[in-house]
């Protein structure tokens, strides 16, 4: 881990020399149907997302490299003080204009319908609006036989070519059935194609050769949130998914201080989105973000935190934030509720006026307006 945090920081450096550089922006096209943002944050708990860091973690040695450290940044006495600390604009901004749905202390409750609660499952019911136990069983590169919401919307006339899926994970490609649907996919370890990139993308490109990731299949999420950044700025995609993996791999390698730091670093990268939305005409005042996770993570015994499976019990509980231009501001909720991950695909295509030639997926959220 030493030698990922120093890269990390030589990684940041770099990066704010690169992004001092003027840009030019190209025109943006007035445009005033409604946009959306479905972003997922791979195996993150509800639990965290709710209480912040977990006491019997914080400073377990067989999980942290420096409990003082880590608990010093992430510790407070109160769950809501926690979790603002771990989550603070989700906690400070998004608890103000949208809605967080998932607390099961509170009543609400989110669950897959998969029953699988692993990666390729949980995605494919996201973004399909279904699960399918049949033909999706494992983690592997196989082309989804599944149409997704994203894959919906590319064939319109209303969304062709502007649609956009990033991920850190090198299955994508697959799962979205890159070939077949038509998308544009920036996923795993691509780069940035084209005849017309920008001088960022270039950089990156080098830069992602020269630092290494800890993982075999899944990139550093910085490398997809930028790629994805570009891709908004040069392109001005209607229906984005982005997909952020870290948090899983830590959590599965066991290093809870990287796997809480990774979701304060997703935080901030939300928050940025956000804003760019917010500035950019394109988007402003027409976009709607979902966020949500493709399964949840065991909590008994201790060390199932770092697993999930329909092994592990609980890991079929997961949670979902929505906020932006669809949303009424209702913040956090405290009542008792059901809802079901196989209900993104359909609140997305509801939003984009989008016709999903199927009546077996999940019925829209019923706060989608």
């Amino acid at each position: 881990m030493k030698s990922i945090k120093l890269v990390s920081v030589v990684f940041l450096l770099v990066f704010a020399a690169c992004n001092s550089e003027k840009k030019e922006e190209k025109a943006v096209v007035k445009d005033d149907s409604s946009k959306v943002f479905v972003i997922t944050l791979d195996g993150l708990r509800w639990q965290e997302l709710f209480s912040g860091a977990d006491s019997l973690l914080v400073e377990n040695k067989e999980y942290v490299g420096n409990g003082k450290e880590l608990k010093k940044q992430f510790w407070k006495e109160s769950a809501k003080e926690r979790r603002a600390v771990l989550f603070p604009f989700i906690w400070n901004e998004v608890s103000k204009m949208g809605q967080i749905h998932g607390n099961r202390w509170e009543g609400s409750k989110m669950n897959l319908t998969n029953g699988m609660h692993f990666s390729y499952p949980g995605y494919n019911e996201i973004l399909t609006g279904k699960a399918d136990d049949k033909r999706i069983t494992s983690n592997s590169k196989t082309p989804n036989p599944n149409k997704t919401i994203l894959e919906i919307a590319e064939k319109t006339d209303a969304y062709k070519g502007k649609v956009a899926a990033f991920g850190s994970w090198d299955v994508f490609p697959s799962i979205v059935n890159e070939e077949r649907s038509g998308l544009y996919v920036n996923a795993g370890f691509r780069k940035a194609k084209g005849t017309d990139l920008t001088e960022k993308e270039r950089f990156l490109n080098e830069l992602q050769d020269e630092i290494p990731s800890p993982w075999g299949g899944v990139r550093l999420d910085a490398f997809t949130h930028q790629f994805a950044v570009e891709t908004l700025k040069k392109k001005h995609p209607k229906l984005v998914y982005i997909s952020y993996g870290e948090t899983d791999d830590f959590a599965h390698d066991g290093e809870y201080d990287a796997y809480l730091k990774s979701a304060k670093r997703t935080d901030e990268f939300i928050e940025k989105l956000w804003n760019f939305t917010q500035q950019d005409a394109f988007y402003k005042g027409k976009t709607t973000f979902i966020i949500t996770t493709d399964h949840g993570r065991g909590t008994e015994p201790l060390a199932t935190w770092k697993h999930h499976g329909n092994s592990i019990e609980n890991t079929d509980q997961v949670w979902v934030i929505a906020f932006g231009n669809k949303i009424e501001a209702k913040g956090e909720i405290v009542s008792d509720e059901q809802l079901y991950t196989n209900q993104v695909a359909a609140s997305v295509a509801k939003i984009l006026d989008i016709e999903i030639p199927t009546d077996s997926i999940g019925k829209p959220f019923t706060f989608i307006k």
